[in-house]
């Protein structure tokens, strides 16, 4: 099979032309998101360009100590992102994050270098850099969705909450029920995806594999190990972030500390 196809920057530049009709329907619809729109596409554009550059740096030199530092600079990205979209402030919350982030990305990450696919270089660039984003990238999503379940909920339900620990519940035992529905629905998107693969989409690694030339058959097995790795680094990094962040969010009374919040 023929290797992956390049894109002439020409046709990649005519290539933004279809971003008329995103931007179409936004107008048509007053949808007041036009600026934001806008800002986000020159960031995607100015952000991946440089990653770009930066990325053919790493690969070239492929020194371990490298790559594991483009990893870590992901994982605090990940870090600042999450805090900010749960509404929760980042001196907090960044060191149980971050802490948790580490461990749900690098557990999966290793094994899917190690017993999976057997490479001599655990932190060889071609494969660790990708396969750790993925699974970032997930854990980033999941962590959004868990933490801030989690903490809406029992701020919106304070009122149940303090009634459980004021009848002899433990911190645990009143908690109990939050965690887990956070964690229900921080996994629930993956568990529907990994449900549906393959019959509603064709996924982002299978597809990567197969337009670099692969066979089908191989792009499937690849898949189907970073949609394990991805389950296993997301379900992992969401109770470690509950668990963490939970240790100083509340009082000896087990009241929860509203200086945790922006708003």
């Amino acid at each position: 099979m023929d290797g992956v196809i390049d894109i002439k920057i020409s046709s990649l530049i005519a290539g933004y032309s279809l971003l008329l009709i995103p931007l179409g329907v936004i107008l048509f619809m007053r949808v007041p998101i036009f600026g934001r729109t806008l800002i986000a596409l020159v960031r995607m554009t100015v952000q991946l360009l440089f990653v770009g550059l930066y990325l053919q740096v790493i690969f070239r030199l492929n020194n371990p100590w490298l790559n594991s530092l483009w990893v870590l600079v992901m994982i605090v990205v990940a870090d600042i992102s999450i805090a900010r979209g749960s509404g929760l402030r980042l001196r907090r919350f960044a060191l149980p994050l971050f802490i948790s982030l580490l461990v749900g990305t690098a557990v999966p990450l290793l094994f899917f270098l190690g017993p999976i696919l057997r490479r001599p270089n655990l932190l060889d660039a071609q494969y660790a850099i990708p396969i750790a984003g993925m699974i970032l990238g997930n854990c980033l999503r999941a962590d959004i969705v868990g933490i801030k379940s989690f903490y809406d909920a029992v701020r919106r339900g304070d009122k149940a909450y303090l009634n459980t620990l004021a009848q002899g519940a433990s911190l645990k035992e009143a908690l109990g029920p939050y965690m887990r529905d956070a964690i229900e629905a921080s996994l629930a998107p993956t568990v529907a995806t990994i449900a549906t693969i393959g019959l509603v989409a064709l996924p982002g690694m299978m597809t990567g594999v197969i337009l670099g030339g692969a066979d089908p058959m191989v792009a499937i097995k690849y898949q189907i190990a970073i949609m394990i790795a991805i389950f296993s680094g997301t379900s992992l990094t969401v109770l470690l972030a509950l668990l963490l962040t939970g240790r100083s969010s509340f009082n000896g009374f087990g009241v929860l500390d509203r200086a945790l919040f922006k708003d």
